[in-house]
């Protein structure tokens, strides 16, 4: 049995209310936010030292490295990294950089080796970072290879994902970040899955990209030939986990839980009602009982641009090659569904935030999950200065 289901039986309770009565959830008054804060390149640039340079960054999936010696390279808002796993199993981080000329070592992809060598000057590296060879040593002069090994980033392997923080010496705890959220990661057992591929996508402003993760209130508007068949419009149930969240969504369907034990209904997920995981700043997550998507969205190289990888996993590895196709056919519609009507959506918002920059975005009582998430980046940019965010507002329901 799931050890959520008695978490998910709460939460399908209040969406089938909220599907009866016709309302959602709520918080106790709408939220103003600048339209300059999708625009102006002091904030941008802020965002990204403080929440994209300091905070854990799911950047890999354990699957992508099931193997030791396994590696990814990856650019991470123009940062060159690299994870390896090493010979002992473990997953590190290291800034994909040569100690002697700064030359990057690889380029985006990913691979087996046990060690890495610069393409400029053919210094060597083994998996575990150490500086293992210095070309034509003897004339070269004298290098001390304990201090000249890969610059190490923070990085911690839970819940079969890898966390890295893109700064170095910053102290990492992931399961006190997670929080709450990490019972719920771990029991999808995510390790176990079969990592099929990963494609981009660019679009707006990495918060207006991350504000279409968190509502469905668009959903009758934009979605009315994907979406809104599994889904109604405008119905929704938050749960908060520091600035994380989890967000549920009813199914039409979700009425045939009347029919069902009160003890069933938490095992569910998919049937009745969808989850999106989302964990702040950059990572939402649907779940489908045939496959899993993973969106990690990251700032683009000026304000009004994002740079989404989209990561599809799937419970087994397909038998053949029809079944290969058919995994490829799956992911190509969840890509086009965010990318042509999302992520176009996101450009048009784009565009209209620069025509008017003086005036503010709204978002409305049944949008606070839109709402927490801004608050939570004015926390951050605050550096400590305002309290942690709640939910809620106490004149609709209990903070959380």
């Amino acid at each position: 049995m799931n050890p959520m289901s008695e978490a998910y039986g709460k939460v399908a309770e209040k969406l089938l209310e909220f599907v009866e009565e016709r309302t959602t959830d709520q918080t106790g008054e709408t939220l103003r936010v600048p339209a300059s804060a999708y625009l102006d390149a002091e904030q941008w640039q802020k965002e990204i030292d403080l929440i994209f340079k300091r905070l854990p960054l799911m950047l890999a999936l354990s699957i992508e490295l099931p193997a030791n010696g396994d590696y990814k390279a990856m650019e991470p808002l123009g940062i060159p990294v690299l994870i390896a796993r090493g010979s002992d199993g473990t997953a590190r981080a290291f800034l994909n950089v040569c100690r002697h000329r700064a030359m990057k070592l690889l380029d985006p992809g990913s691979g087996n080796c046990s060690r890495f060598s610069c393409p400029y000057h053919g210094w060597t590296y083994s998996n575990d970072g150490r500086l293992l060879g210095v070309a034509e040593a003897s004339t070269f002069g004298e290098v001390d290879k304990r201090v000249l090994g890969l610059t190490e980033l923070p990085c911690q392997e839970v819940a079969g994902m890898i966390f890295v923080i893109l700064t170095p010496e910053i102290p990492i705890d992931v399961a006190t970040f997670l929080g709450g959220m990490l019972e719920d990661l771990a029991a999808l057992k995510l390790e176990n899955w079969y990592f099929h591929k990963a494609r981009s996508m660019e679009g707006a402003n990495w918060k207006v990209a991350y504000d279409g993760f968190l509502e469905g209130y668009h959903f009758q508007a934009a979605h009315p030939e994907t979406v809104t068949p599994r889904t109604p419009s405008n119905r929704a149930y938050y749960e908060a986990f520091g600035p994380h969240i989890r967000l549920g969504y009813p199914q039409h369907r979700i009425v045939e839980l009347r029919d069902l034990p009160r003890e069933e209904w938490g095992a569910r997920e998919n049937l009745n009602y969808d989850f999106i995981r989302m964990l702040f700043p950059n990572f939402a997550m649907f779940l489908a009982p045939e496959m899993c998507q993973v969106a990690q969205l990251f700032p683009g190289k000026i304000p009004g641009t994002n740079v989404t990888v989209m990561n599809y996993i799937f419970p087994q590895a397909p038998a053949d090659e029809a079944a290969l196709k058919s995994l490829d056919e799956m992911c190509d519609f969840f890509f086009d569904v965010v990318e042509r009507e999302d992520y176009h959506m996101g450009l048009r918002v784009q565009q209209g935030l620069a025509a008017v920059p003086f005036s503010d975005v709204i978002f409305g009582r049944n949008e606070l999950g839109n709402q927490y998430f801004h608050k939570w980046v004015d926390y951050y940019l605050a550096e400590g200065a305002l309290p942690p965010p709640t939910l809620r507002s106490a004149t609709v329901g209990d903070a959380s």
